[in-house]
C-alpha cells in the first residue's frame, strides 16, 4: 500500500481540462481513499458579519505582510495568520496533532519534502479539481513536488534550486577559475589550499539531510519513487553513491571542510576567507547579505558545478501550502492562495525583505524587476538562478523524507572522526528508511531508477 489510492497514475495520465474559475474552487466531493488514514474531518471555520475568515499557520518570514496586503484588497475574504515554529523545529508536529485532534486550521504551510509525510496522514484536501489549471504556469519540478501519488494536495509558492556562492575577490586574487564540473571543483578545491593552507573551497555539512538530499537530486537519481502499488526506495542507488564517493575523497583529502553550517563560527570562516565558498541555495541571497552585510562586493553567485555535461542542478527547499481536509471555508482559502502563489504583488511586496524566487514562471519576471541587488558581484544573480530554476529534475519526495533527514544526520556523524564513511552511511540509512516505511504497512520495493 502507497498511502494513496491506486488510481493516483490513471489520475496523474488523465488530460486537463480547463474549468471556470467558479467550478475550480468549488468544494470537491472528498478524499475518499485517497490516503491511509483517511477520514470524516470537522470544519473550524466560517463566515462573520458577511467575510469569509480563514485561519492559516505558517512560519514563513513575511507571511504577515502579505496577509495583510491581501486583507486590505477585498472584503470577501479575511486571512487570520498564526506563525507557529519552523517545520522541522515543531510546526510538523504542531500540524499533525491538529489534524488527529480535528482542530486544524483551514491553511497548513508544508514544505515540498514534508508534503507525502503531511498528505498520508489524510488531513489535506485533494486539490485537482480546484487548482490543476495553473499546472502550466508553474516551474515544472515545483508543480511535480505537490503530486506524489498523482494528485495535487497544495499550490507552491517558492523553490528554491541550489547554487555555489563563492569569495570573487578570493578567487580572483588566487587566479582559480569558477568551476563549472565537479571534476574542476576538485581541483579549485586543491587551488585554495594551494594559496592558503588554512583555507577550504567550501565546508560538507555531515549534519544536514536536506542538504545531501539536494546534491542527490541533482545526480537524478530518487531516493523514492512508486512504481506499480509500492513505493520503490534507492538511497543506495548509483547516482547517491556516486555523489557520497566524491564528498567522502573531498572530506578525507582535507580538500573541504566538515563543519556544520548556519554557526557563528562558520559565518566566521567566510567572512575571513577560511571558507571561499557556500554551496547553498536562492535563500542563500538573503542569508549572505543579513550575515555579512560587511562583505558587500565580495561575493558572487555561480550555477552549482554539474556532473559533466549534465546540466542538471539540485534543489534545496521551497514552500507550499495546503487546504484542511476538514476546512468549512476551502473556496475562500483557496482564493487567498491562488493570490499568494501568482499575483505580481506578492514578489514585489516579498523584494522589500528577502529574495523572492517564486515557483510561479511569471512571477520570476516580477520579482527580477522588483528586487534591487548591490550586494554581489559578477553575473546578476537572477540571470544565474532563473536558469538554475529550469534545471532541476524530477524528484519524489516519500512518506518518511523527515524522518529520513534526521537519520542521514545520525549516520554521517561518524565520518568526521573516520569511524565510518559516507558510502557505509548511506547504505545504513537506505537499510533504515525501508525498514521505517514497512513498519507503516507501506508496500515498498528495493532498487534505484536508473
Amino acid at each position: 500500500m502507497l498511502g494513496f489510492s491506486s488510481d493516483a497514475g490513471d489520475s496523474a495520465r488523465a488530460p486537463r481540462t480547463h474549468r471556470s474559475r467558479r467550478s475550480l474552487l468549488r468544494t470537491s466531493a472528498g478524499l475518499g481513499t485517497a490516503l491511509l488514514a483517511g477520514g470524516t474531518l470537522t470544519g473550524c471555520s466560517g463566515r462573520t458579519s458577511g467575510t469569509v475568515r480563514v485561519r492559516m499557520w505558517s512560519w514563513l518570514t513575511g507571511m504577515d505582510q502579505y496577509v495583510a496586503a491581501f486583507n486590505s484588497s477585498q472584503r470577501d475574504v479575511r486571512v487570520d495568520l498564526s506563525v507557529i515554529a519552523a517545520g522541522t523545529s515543531g510546526g510538523y508536529a504542531q500540524q499533525t496533532n491538529a489534524i488527529r485532534a480535528h482542530n486544524a486550521p483551514d491553511i497548513l504551510h508544508v514544505e515540498y519534502q514534508a508534503l507525502p509525510q503531511i498528505a498520508t496522514t489524510g488531513g489535506l484536501r485533494d486539490l485537482s479539481a480546484d487548482v490543476d489549471d495553473l499546472a502550466d504556469g508553474f516551474l515544472p519540478a515545483a508543480w511535480q513536488s505537490v503530486r506524489p501519488g498523482g494528485k495535487t494536495w497544495a499550490v507552491p509558492m517558492d523553490f528554491c534550486p541550489m547554487a555555489f556562492f563563492y569569495r570573487k575577490d578570493l578567487f580572483d586574487r588566487a587566479g582559480i577559475e569558477v568551476p563549472r564540473t565537479w571534476e574542476e571543483f576538485r581541483r579549485a578545491a586543491s587551488a585554495v589550499r594551494t594559496a592558503d593552507r588554512g583555507a577550504r573551497i567550501t565546508t560538507f555539512p555531515l549534519n544536514d539531510g536536506a542538504f545531501f538530499a539536494g546534491m542527490a537530486c541533482q545526480a537524478g537519481d530518487p531516493w523514492w519513487d512508486i512504481a506499480g502499488n509500492a513505493w520503490r526506495v534507492g538511497i543506495d542507488g548509483a547516482g547517491t553513491m556516486r555523489v557520497g564517493e566524491y564528498w567522502q575523497d573531498m572530506v578525507s583529502s582535507r580538500l573541504a571542510a566538515r563543519d556544520a553550517t548556519g554557526t557563528q563560527s562558520w559565518i566566521s570562516a567566510m567572512h575571513h576567507g577560511r571558507l571561499w565558498g557556500m554551496l547553498g541555495a536562492t535563500w542563500g541571497v538573503g542569508m549572505l547579505k543579513k550575515s555579512l552585510p560587511a562583505d558587500q562586493g565580495r561575493w558572487a553567485v555561480a550555477p552549482l558545478p554539474t556532473w559533466g555535461d549534465d546540466p542538471s542542478t539540485g534543489v534545496w527547499g521551497g514552500s507550499a501550502f495546503g487546504v484542511s481536509a476538514e476546512s468549512e471555508v476551502p473556496e475562500a482559502a483557496l482564493t487567498f492562495l491562488r493570490w499568494l502563489s501568482t499575483d505580481p504583488a506578492v514578489p514585489r511586496i516579498g523584494s522589500a525583505f528577502t529574495f523572492p524566487s517564486p515557483a510561479f514562471l511569471a512571477n520570476r519576471q516580477v520579482a527580477r524587476a522588483a528586487y534591487e541587488d548591490g550586494y554581489f558581484t559578477g553575473d546578476p544573480v537572477f540571470d544565474v538562478l532563473d536558469e538554475s530554476a529550469t534545471r532541476v529534475p524530477g524528484w519524489t519526495w516519500g512518506p518518511t523524507s523527515l524522518s529520513t533527514f534526521a537519520t542521514i544526520a545520525d549516520a554521517l556523524g561518524p565520518v568526521s572522526t573516520g569511524a565510518t564513511t559516507i558510502p557505509r552511511a548511506l547504505h545504513r540509512v537506505h537499510a533504515s528508511t525501508v525498514a521505517a516505511m514497512r513498519a507503516r504497512g507501506l508496500a515498498v520495493t528495493e532498487g534505484s531508477r536508473t
